[in-house]
């Protein structure tokens, strides 16, 4: 089974997000099942100054498309490349006018996005359409699996090609958040190169501007969302974004798997970025990690201190402007806070004024490194995760392989990876970590009360730590019921199922 993995970023090497770390723990694990599995993405320039490759073939048709159009684009190439440390071949999609700039894949370094995004990664789409229709020779692929807006119309232009009577492979598009759904204005549809029938209602127009997100979601021969929990949630407001609809038209072709962890990069027992390394038998060792933690975020070193780590983007989706009102009956209660994150500005000021405010007990780092990333997972006690939503969530996974109990609301992957503490769950030995329902304040405020309370008891407090470091969400569990996903596919079952641009 030949896979085209299509995505937009792939840890270590780009990282905004989970997205790189699905990236760089789902493709192999899928070849560890016996799929011969290539990635594509843009070739922007933290990629390239690392990769070996060699030039494949223009990217710019020969002569028009069977329907007549084709993306309007710059001189672009699909190369074939290898990056260090990556065991999987990597195609690149190397375009300088529209790659070779500063700034992260999405936004200037004035924080505003490119003007010609829809150009941009309508080339990476183009690119895994073409490689469907043998750009190269050699390897062709069977399924193409696309990540996110960034791929979206890959499904629209293979379905293009299908339509025009070649053979074309089948496409598989998972949604990892389906509130950024790359929307651009009507005027960009003519440079996109497709058929003038898919700007409609029934295909990528969305309130009259081009959707990437509904152009995979109305194309792709399967839809997959990251979680079971979310999969549900999208079929309804709010979750689904205007796209609730639609997605209910094509809920027999959705479904959602759970994201998994790479135990890698993620475990105490082996992880070089921590103070000292720790597991289930050595559980005491994580006291030692906790005071260099408090140490780095110049945290006052108290032992009986109940530590609440962040990791996050700090925006109102990750339901992190709850916690600064709360921060005052947080300290009074003894606890301290160890977070890093960046994003809203006004969030930022809100946490670098606490620290400020409550000098010894917040700890703030504005920014993103995966260095103190994983001292805030492994020397905190609780991890918060307290999302208005979360397609899956991998922070509260690495909470519990670090015996960090995760406090969560219950909202998508994270209702389906975190058990309460109940009373019930404490006594049978599945509870995990703390679960609130309430989108408010004192839902989380209420949470963090029992964090506290079972703190007071260390015993219970170590039972369910070793509970949570027990389990395993490996890539493995992800990628076989994605081999699954592209075996019905080949076995026919998507028979009947493709739209077409052309009315009936």
């Amino acid at each position: 089974m030949k896979v085209l993995y299509v995505c937009a970023e792939l840890f270590p090497f780009l990282k905004t997000g989970g997205l790189a770390d699905v990236g760089a723990g789902l493709p192999p694990a899928l070849r560890a099942l016996g799929c011969d599995v290539r990635i594509l993405m843009p070739a922007f320039p933290t990629i390239a100054r690392v990769a070996t490759s060699t030039q494949l073939v223009s990217l710019l048709p020969d002569g028009p498309m069977p329907w007549g159009g084709a993306p309007a684009l710059p001189a672009t190439d699909v190369a074939l490349a290898t990056l260090p440390g990556l065991a999987l071949p990597l195609y690149l999609v190397r375009s300088p006018a529209l790659y070779e700039r500063p700034g992260n894949p999405y936004l200037g370094p004035d924080g505003k996005e490119w003007g010609d995004n829809a150009l941009r990664f309508a080339a990476l789409a183009w690119a895994a359409a073409t490689l469907g229709q043998r750009l190269d020779r050699d390897w062709v692929p069977d399924v193409i699996h696309c990540h996110d807006w960034h791929t979206g119309l890959a499904p629209a232009y293979v379905r293009a090609f299908a339509d025009a009577g070649r053979a074309a492979p089948s496409t598989v598009f998972t949604i990892h958040n389906l509130a950024y759904q790359g929307l651009f204005p009507a005027a960009v549809f003519p440079q996109l190169g497709l058929p003038a029938a898919c700007f409609d209602v029934d295909g990528l127009e969305f309130f009259g501007q081009v959707s990437f997100m509904k152009a995979a979601i109305t194309y792709a021969d399967r839809i997959t969302t990251v979680s079971p929990t979310y999969a549900r949630e999208i079929l309804s407001e709010p979750q689904g974004c205007g796209l609730d609809g639609l997605l209910r038209q094509r809920a027999n072709l959705l479904s959602g798997v759970l994201n998994g962890v790479d135990y890698q990069v993620w475990s105490p027992a082996t992880d070089a970025l921590l103070a000292t390394q720790y597991d289930l038998d050595t559980l005491a060792e994580k006291s030692t990690v906790k005071r260099a933690l408090q140490t780095e975020l110049g945290l006052e070193q108290r032992a009986n201190a109940l530590v609440f780590g962040v990791v996050s983007r700090l925006t109102e989706q990750k339901g992190l402007h709850l916690l600064p009102p709360l921060l005052a009956e947080l300290v009074q209660r003894g606890g301290q806070l160890a977070l890093l994150g960046q994003g809203d500005a006004a969030l930022e000021q809100a946490f670098v004024d606490a620290a400020i405010r409550y000098p010894g007990q917040v700890g703030v780092r504005i920014g993103y490194d995966e260095a103190t990333a994983h001292a805030v997972v492994a020397g905190a006690d609780v991890i918060l995760v307290p999302s208005a939503f979360e397609p899956c969530g991998l922070t509260q996974l690495y909470g519990l392989r670090y015996g960090t109990l995760p406090l969560v609301r219950r909202v998508g992957g994270l209702a389906d990876t975190v058990v309460d503490c109940t009373l019930e769950n404490l006594d049978d030995g599945s509870a995990t970590g703390f679960v609130f329902d309430d989108p408010g304040g004192q839902g989380l405020f209420s949470a963090m009360r029992r964090a506290f309370v079972l703190f007071r008891r260390p015993d219970e407090w170590a039972a369910v730590q070793r509970r949570g470091m027990g389990l395993r969400f490996d890539w493995l569990a992800s990628a076989r019921h994605y081999v699954a996903i592209y075996q019905s596919l080949r076995a026919g079952a998507k028979s009947g199922v493709r739209s077409s641009f052309r009315r009936v």
